[in-house]
């Protein structure tokens, strides 16, 4: 498998994607999805003049974190909930009491 040829600063700006793709260290997936005209348009638009690709797939690597964080914070408020249902509630001058003397 022969390498690309080094990157110079008089050579085209390439992005890790493409670089990657065109030395074909990684393994890459095809991937087809159908969007609406007026999404596919405004995306083309947009993003004229660079590789999609890259762009998509930054795209899904950020909604792959952005679910990951949401089920981190679903478990958190689940133990919070389940960690409330647990304990007896406070006296609202048992609250008053403890904020008072934590001020001093």
């Amino acid at each position: 498998m022969a390498l690309p040829r080094p990157l110079t600063l008089s050579s085209r700006l390439v992005t890790l994607v493409e670089f990657f793709n065109n030395a074909r260290l990684i393994e890459m997936a095809t991937v087809n999805f159908s969007v609406p005209d007026d999404i596919k348009d405004a995306f083309n638009k947009t993003f004229a003049g660079r590789n999609k690709s890259a762009i998509v797939a930054e795209l899904m690597k950020r909604a792959v974190e952005d679910e990951k964080q949401r089920k981190r914070q679903a478990r958190a408020i689940d133990r919070l909930v389940a960690r409330r249902e647990s304990k007896q509630p406070v006296s609202i001058d048992a609250f008053r009491g403890a904020r008072e003397s934590l001020r001093k």
